[in-house]
């Protein structure tokens, strides 16, 4: 059983001998992608405040250097990358901001919100009215809350990291296997198109990958919501020194992850982190959210590559390049899903993968639903400025 499992009451059971087959894949035993796959975005930090204190992480401020986006700054980057031709808007905090935090709290307050869960539901209606879809990772939330914040979102996401129990998530307020293991199940219980991944390198061991990647197809096979598993690696930085894994064990990891998941599981790398060009042979078939217009606020030092360097990627392995929504094509309404694409079965107890808000948006007839239009289908704009 899994760190805090009990806890949560999450009942995934790893088989043995599952583990012990994953733990003989190799990248010669996967196939290459038919394509891959990428989201033009634009990242909204809405605060920097976390509950947590990871020792690899720098996107948290310590309490009195934390900071919170107004309405008005999260309306200008909307409207910055909309302008852009981004279609996503990734919206991210750390867990819990403000029972840590009192000046977050207490701006929270000033606005009229009584939460940042709260906040972030607005903040979401900002980017659908901006033209953007909405893909939050706000960190470990609950069934409720989830049953609130779907509905002004296309997609969300928190990272499993490892189900180890490992001394980089040490501390008073350490987060645990269980409590991602429950956000994940809790994502999938209420319909939503859900997002996760593994950090490697963090102590975790060979077992751990396996066992984590496990656990997602477990969870995953209960309730279909599942569109992409992220392998990444964790890299140098200023509050910490883990090295950045070397690349025959990523590209051991990443074919790990392509035999342990389902065929329409996604699995990416971060082209901005990993030697992207040289794991699309072990079955990557997406590079994520990619910003032309904003930092990677988690990894603020690892620029993110251009068009032409995710070209780059594709050529290197031979595949087309192929711009999607934040919210993968088996989820989406028939009316726009491309041809040849299967819907994802029916969530339990929900209509539909996706809200009425955001099918608003996506059918609006204006520019914004346009382009996110034209980009479910498959044609959206991929020109690369010659200039």
């Amino acid at each position: 059983m899994f760190a805090g499992a009990d806890e949560y009451g999450v009942d995934v059971a790893i088989d043995e001998r599952a583990v012990e087959r994953l733990l003989s894949v190799r990248p010669s035993d996967v196939d290459v992608a038919d394509r891959l796959t990428f989201a033009r975005n634009v990242f909204i930090p809405l605060t920097t405040a976390c509950r947590y204190t990871c020792t690899y992480c720098t996107y948290y401020d310590v309490p009195g250097e934390a900071s919170l986006l107004s309405p008005e700054e999260v309306r200008e980057q909307c409207r910055v990358g909309a302008d852009a031709g981004c279609t996503e808007a990734l919206f991210t905090f750390g867990d819990e901001p403000d029972d840590r935090y009192t000046e977050i709290h207490e701006t929270l307050t000033e606005l009229g919100f009584d939460s940042i869960h709260e906040y972030l539901y607005r903040a979401c209606e900002i980017a659908l009215e901006e033209g953007l879809l909405p893909h939050s990772n706000p960190g470990d939330l609950t069934e409720s809350q989830f049953a609130a914040l779907r509905e002004v979102n296309a997609s969300m996401g928190v990272m499993l990291e490892t189900t180890a129990d490992v001394d980089a998530h040490s501390g008073g307020r350490r987060k645990t296997p269980g409590q991602r293991l429950n956000t994940i199940r809790a994502a999938g219980r209420q319909g939503v198109p859900f997002t996760t991944g593994i950090l490697v390198g963090i102590g975790e061991d060979w077992r751990d990958r396996a066992e984590s990647l496990l656990a997602i197809r477990a969870l995953h096979e209960r309730y279909g919501h599942v569109q992409e598993v992220i392998v990444q690696n964790v890299v140098p930085n200023e509050r910490s020194d883990f090295p950045k894994p070397d690349l025959a064990t990523m590209r051991r990891v990443v074919a790990m992850a392509r035999a342990a998941l389902p065929p329409e599981v996604s699995v990416q790398v971060p082209p901005n982190l990993s030697p992207a060009a040289d794991l699309v042979d072990c079955g990557i078939d997406d590079l994520g959210g990619v910003s032309p217009v904003t930092d990677d606020y988690i990894n603020p030092a690892y620029e993110w590559p251009d068009l032409r360097g995710l070209e780059a990627v594709a050529d290197a392995g031979g595949v087309p390049l192929r711009e999607r929504l934040p919210t993968y094509a088996r989820y989406l309404p028939d009316e726009i899903r491309p041809a040849g694409v299967e819907s994802a079965p029916e969530s339990d107890g929900h209509e539909a993968w996706i809200p009425p808000a955001v099918r608003e948006r996506i059918a609006a007839d204006d520019v914004h639903g346009r382009r996110l239009r034209a980009v479910a289908r498959g044609d959206g704009p991929l020109a690369v400025r010659s200039d």
